[in-house]
Parts: structure tokens; C-alpha cells; sequence
């Protein structure tokens, strides 16, 4: 499964964040993406006999990791060695490669610690606490307020706060909206800047089976790679790290999932579901479909097309079926149809309470809302380019950095300038090739979104077609140096206005109408949050509010058990083996992409055959909880989850337990692969201590 900012994200039954479900709220055995401060233990000790304790929350929390990038992980040893996927590590894996050395085809090891080699722009946060400001937050908040200047009030009080956070502790500071926007939790990350490539076996291995075999059961996919973090120089000395349980992850075990989902929508209301179901998704399909293409054009260039092309081609491919599963489980009648029912339901009961009557109204504002995302989803004003991206960026940062942190767009804001130069400043590699392609195609949609006449499309072309403007734009850009971009950051307001950087120029070109549609977004947005938090505030009045929040691509515990299943009426074993692995590559005729690496099978001898690889469980998980991960009840680590089956897809929406499951690999299987077909018996050993 893909990470959250590349990836996407089946049946129906109790609806996220608050299923609709009248007195009392019922949450299906194992369904639930929990917040660390409201870890259901009641539930658990009802369901499977397990209390946690503070501590062993505490332990699991800190020993747990974000990808600023997209995706989870762990810390695996007290000399921060952190665990994640192959797929979650591989945007710095092509960013470390070269024609030469492809890390991410042939794969890494570093003999040493000095042979380590340092990424070029990665962050990784570990989250230290979590505290409710809700009330702090709705301070700002006035009755005369319209929509627009509510947003931009709150966005200033969250600003605030995260300021005041940030200069107190010195930690990243965010204020993150749950339940739609019924309550504001401050989240305090340790950042981690200097991180390490250590190993990463080859794409063959990780990704073995390729697009065939994803999002499917059953796996034999050794999808890992082991970074370190570094602090003044020295590897970090980490407190809190899991220890290894090879023996654990058998079927029906309890375990949990310590990860970051990215983003849930469950606590959509039915007019919102039409909308995604007939106008965003099938926009989204289109445009992964359209990108899909371009990228596979461009790969057949040549080989070195094709190594530059991989990851975003992975990506797309991996969303664009991802989305499939999604908007396939909301065609389905019976979904939508629930939804409606339950908030039928829901509206009658509070109808009977004259305290909770006015509530009704908030359902009203969510269908306005969906009339406006449609009057305005195809006017969106950028353009989806590396190139150009950090070209607005800086455009942006020169007219925000002269507000009040409070009053910037949120990416600009004081708390957040360290990782926004990170990115800007990147020493990644850019290819010019790739760029040309991905602007003249992008502005090739600009012009089909908005029309050949259009004033922004006009302005944008210049009178010439997509590829020309792109072409010219691309071959006179300075933006590719880095020196170059810290140049023009350094300059200012000024710097950017007498800039005659092509790129910089289209950006000042879209900039007003970026604006413009960015406040209408927000708008839109704003009506949104304070009728979901009326919609909240009516289901925690009839069923409590013992229930989990949307994903927010931050820190959640997921529980379930190690379990097989049915699918076409065969039953799906729960594990599967290192051995089978082999077995499945002879199944396919040794044909790509089933074929595994050469180290595979010159290691095949010596390697216990019968040592668990993959497994699955019936935890609750969408993409971003790539590289979170499975512990045991004891809280060591038993897996690293990689993926959900085909059945998982509609995750983002609801979950079911019948079919629906998380796939892992086993850390059985991911130290034995160490120890005999990559000769690093260091590792496995470092690895828990």
C-alpha cells in the first residue's frame, strides 16, 4: 500500500468516525483507527482479554515514527535503527541513485556505519505528547462571523498556539482538526533531520509480483528497508525501541498497529458521498489515468527514463487502483443507501429534543457545501510539477513571510519554516527531461479544465502550445540549482517581483487566481468544519462519544487478530512462508515480475524455508499506516505492515471485518532474510537491542 501522499487510499456497516449508530455507539469488533489518548480499553479487555497499561502506550507511542514524506515506522534499536517499507523509503531511494548506483532496483547495504549514506531532504517525527485545545481554538470563533473570516480566524488561533508551542518546547508543533472540526488536539513531534540510508533489499524482493500482485493475498514480498537517525553527527540513542518477537504473529495472536493513516472520510454525510461517488473520485481516476500514460511514454525512452520514472510510475499505478477499489465500494447501491438510512434515523431522534432540533440544519450545510465543490473543482490554479511546485513555493513565501505568522497560508507559518526549507532546499536530483513532460502536460489539463479563452490559460501558454511553453520555460529556468532557489528565497518581495526566472514569472502569472481559489477552498472548507462539529455534537449526544476520529495522518492504534479468510469461495491462509515464495515465482513461469533476485536464489539452501513471511490481520488501516509497526500484546514487534488486500480498499469509507485485512511482513522472515540471503547477521542482532 502506497503512502498517503502517493497513494490512495470495502463491506458497509458501522460508518467511521461516528457510525450513525443509535444508542449506544457500536464499533464492530475490530474496527477503529484510536487516538493514543483514548485507546478503548474497556472494548479490549471485553473483546480479547487485554488491558493496556499507560506505560505500555507510552512505549509504543514513542517507539513509533512518521515520514514527513508519507508513511510510518519504528524505532528498532537503542542506536536509532528505524524500520520502515521498501515502497515508504524508495522517493529517497531514487533521490540517492544515480545511473550508476540504482539503490532502489539493486538494492543497498552498508558494510559500516560510516558507509551510511545521509538522505538528501528526509524528516522523520516521533510524537512525544498530545493535548486538547479545543476550547483554546473555539475562543476564536464569533457568531457574526461569516464562513471566510471564521476560517481565518481559527487558522490564526491554531497558529498562535502552535507558536507558543513550538518556542516553549523547541518540538514541532501541530494543531490537528479531529471529527471533522468538534475538537483541536495539539500534537508535540522530535524532529529528525539527519537520517541515514542503511539497507534496502532490491525492488525485485520488495515488490515482488509488481502490480499483479498488489493490493492481493497471498504475498511473499520482503517490503523493508532500515534508515538510522543521526543527532550533533552520532547515531541518536533511543530510549524508547521494540524488541523482537520472531515467534510471535501466529494465527488468532492479538496485535496492534502503530501508525500514521493518512486520511479517512467515514464521517461523511450522504450528499457528501454523492459527491465523491460522482464528481471528485471519477476526476481523480482521470487524472491518475492521464498520468499514468505519460509516464509510461516516457519511461520507453530508455533506460535511464525508466529508472527516473519508477517511483512516481509506482505511485500513480498504486493510487490509480487503489481509487478503483474506493469508487467501486461506493457504486455499490447498498453503501450510499445505508448512509442514507442511518442519518434519517439519526435526524428523527434528534428531532425529538428541542435542545438538539437546531442541529438538523448542519446536514443542510453540508449539501450547499457539495453544490460549491462542484462549482469549483475544475478551477483549481496549480500545477502538479517539482519544478514548478518550488517556483510557487517561493512565490508564495515572499508575500506571506510579510504577514503575521498567524495570518500566512498554514505551510507558511513560523512553526513550520525548518521543514518548508527542507523541502525547498532539497539537494535531490531534478531531471529536465521529466519536468518538460510533466509541465506541458499540465498545462495541457489547465487549458482543457478551463478553455482555450481562458484569461489564466491564456496567460499561462503565451501564446504557445503546452509543449512549447513547457519547453521554453524548462530550458531557461535557473530553479533547478539550489544555490539559485536560496538566492531568490534570500531576495524577498522584491527579489521575486524583478525576477525574470521563466518559472517564476508563471507563477506570478497563477499566483492571484491560486489565491482566489485557495480562499474558496477554505471557504468551502470552514462551512464544512462547524457543521460536521454540529454533526458531531448530535451523535456524541445519542450514542457518547466513546467513538474514533477521521485518519489525519497522525499517530493511531489499530488492533485486531492474525486471520485468515474467504475470498471466491476459498479459504486464504493467514501466513505464508519464505519457501513459498519460490513456490510462487514457479507458478508464474519465472516471468516478470515474478521473478526474485539472484541473492534469493543463491541463498535458497541455506535459508529456513518454513520461516514465516507475510501475514494478515483484521486490523483497521489505510495507506499513510505503510511502515507502521504489528506489535504483540507484550509490545514487541511481531510484523511490518505493507499493504491491504483488494477487499480493504473501501477503507477510506468503512470497514468490514469479514474480509478486509492488513498484510505484513514477518519479522521472522524479515531476520532471516538479514541473517542468510544478505549476510548481515550484524543487523539482525542489532535489531531489538
Amino acid at each position: 500500500m502506497k503512502t498517503i501522499l502517493k497513494t490512495a487510499l470495502t463491506g458497509f456497516v458501522a460508518i467511521a468516525v461516528l457510525s450513525s449508530c443509535l444508542s449506544p455507539v457500536k464499533i464492530r469488533a475490530d474496527e477503529g483507527m484510536w487516538l493514543f489518548n483514548a485507546v478503548p480499553k474497556a472494548q479490549l479487555k471485553s473483546s480479547h482479554q487485554f488491558e493496556p497499561t499507560q506505560r505500555w502506550l507510552d512505549h509504543v507511542m514513542l517507539s513509533s515514527v512518521r515520514f514527513n514524506s508519507g508513511g510510518s515506522a519504528s524505532f528498532v534499536s537503542s542506536q536509532g535503527l528505524v524500520l520502515t517499507n521498501h515502497h515508504v523509503a524508495s522517493d529517497t531511494l531514487y533521490k540517492l541513485s544515480t545511473a550508476e548506483h540504482n539503490y532502489n532496483e539493486d538494492g543497498f547495504l552498508a558494510a559500516t556505519m560510516a558507509d551510511e549514506i545521509k538522505s538528501p531532504d528526509l524528516e522523520l517525527n516521533q510524537l512525544i505528547s498530545i493535548e486538547d485545545v479545543t476550547a483554546v481554538v473555539n475562543t476564536a470563533i464569533k457568531d457574526s462571523m461569516t464562513s471566510q473570516e471564521a476560517g481565518k480566524a481559527r487558522q490564526a488561533k491554531m497558529a498562535a498556539i502552535e507558536k507558543e508551542s513550538l518556542d516553549a518546547t523547541g518540538l514541532r508543533s501541530d494543531v490537528v482538526t479531529l471529527y471533522g472540526g468538534g475538537r483541536y488536539h495539539l500534537y508535540r513531534y522530535k524532529k529528525y533531520t539527519d537520517v541515514r540510508l542503511v539497507w534496502a533489499p532490491e525492488a525485485g524482493s520488495a515488490f515482488f509480483g509488481g502490480d499483479a500482485d498488489n493490493f492481493e493475498y497471498p504475498r511473499f514480498c520482503l517490503d523493508v528497508t532500515l534508515f538510522r537517525v543521526y543527532e550533533n553527527g552520532k547515531p541518536a540513542k533511543i530510549d524508547h525501541f521494540l524488541k523482537m518477537d520472531p515467534n510471535g504473529a501466529k494465527e488468532q495472536d492479538l496485535v496492534f498497529v502503530s501508525g500514521n493513516p493518512g486520511r479517512t472520510r467515514r464521517i461523511l454525510t450522504h450528499d457528501a458521498i454523492e459527491y465523491q461517488r460522482d464528481v471528485a473520485m471519477p476526476r481523480t481516476m482521470n487524472i491518475l489515468r492521464r498520468r499514468e500514460v505519460l509516464m509510461q511514454q516516457y519511461a520507453l525512452a530508455g533506460p535511464e527514463q525508466q529508472r527516473r520514472s519508477r517511483d512516481d510510475l509506482f505511485g500513480i499505478q498504486n493510487s490509480r487502483k487503489a481509487y478503483t477499489g474506493m469508487l467501486a465500494g461506493l457504486q455499490d447501491p447498498s453503501f450510499p443507501a445505508t448512509k442514507k438510512r442511518q442519518e434519517t434515523e439519526l435526524l428523527g431522534r434528534i428531532a425529538q429534543d428541542p435542545k438538539l432540533a437546531p442541529l438538523q440544519k448542519a446536514w443542510e450545510q453540508i449539501r450547499d457545501a457539495q453544490s460549491k465543490r462542484r462549482e469549483w473543482i475544475t478551477k483549481q490554479a496549480t500545477l502538479r510539477s517539482k519544478l514548478y511546485g518550488i517556483a510557487e513555493k517561493l512565490v508564495l513565501m515572499a508575500s506571506e513571510d510579510s504577514k503575521s505568522s498567524g495570518d500566512r497560508l498554514r505551510e507558511f507559518r513560523a512553526s513550520n519554516r525548518e521543514s518548508l526549507e527542507q523541502e525547498l532546499f532539497s539537494e535531490a536530483p531534478t531531471y529536465e527531461d521529466l519536468e518538460r513532460i510533466q509541465l506541458a502536460d499540465e498545462l495541457s489539463r489547465l487549458a482543457e479544465d478551463r478553455g482555450g479563452n481562458d484569461p489564466l490559460v491564456l496567460a499561462a501558454l503565451a501564446g504557445k502550445s503546452p509543449r512549447q511553453r513547457a519547453s521554453e520555460i524548462i530550458a531557461n529556468t535557473k530553479l533547478i540549482s539550489v544555490a539559485e532557489r536560496k538566492k531568490l528565497a534570500a531576495s524577498g518581495t522584491q527579489g521575486i517581483f524583478d525576477s525574470k526566472d521563466p518559472l517564476i514569472q508563471l507563477a506570478k502569472e497563477m499566483e492571484a487566481e491560486y489565491r482566489h481559489a485557495h480562499e474558496a477552498a477554505d471557504s468551502i472548507e470552514e462551512q464544512e468544519r462547524q457543521a460536521y462539529a454540529k454533526i458531531t455534537e448530535a451523535k456524541f449526544a445519542v450514542g457518547g462519544d466513546s467513538v474514533y476520529p477521521d485518519a489525519t495522518f497522525t499517530l493511531r492504534l489499530a488492533y485486531g487478530k492474525v486471520l485468515g479468510y474467504e475470498s471466491d469461495g476459498k479459504k486464504v491462509p493467514a501466513q505464508t512462508t519464505l519457501g513459498g515464495a519460490f513456490q510462487h515465482e514457479t507458478l508464474h513461469l519465472n516471468k516478470d515480475p515474478w521473478i526474485l533476485p539472484k541473492s534469493w536464489h543463491a541463498a535458497k539452501g541455506k535459508m529456513k524455508s518454513d520461516t514465516p513471511f507475510n501475514f494478515v490481520c483484521t486490523a483497521d488501516i489505510i495507506g499513510g499506516n505503510s511502515g507502521s509497526p504489528v506489535v504483540s500484546r507484550d509490545g514487541a514487534m511481531v510484523g511490518i505492515i505493507f499493504d491491504g488486500n483488494i477487499e480493504s480498499l473501501t477503507a477510506d469509507f468503512y470497514y468490514t471485518e469479514k474480509v478486509s485485512r492488513a498484510v505484513a511482513v514477518h519479522i521472522a522472515g524479515v531476520l532471516e532474510s538479514l541473517r542468510t540471503i544478505y549476510n548481515s547477521p550484524q543487523l539482525a542482532d542489532e535489531m531489538g537491542r
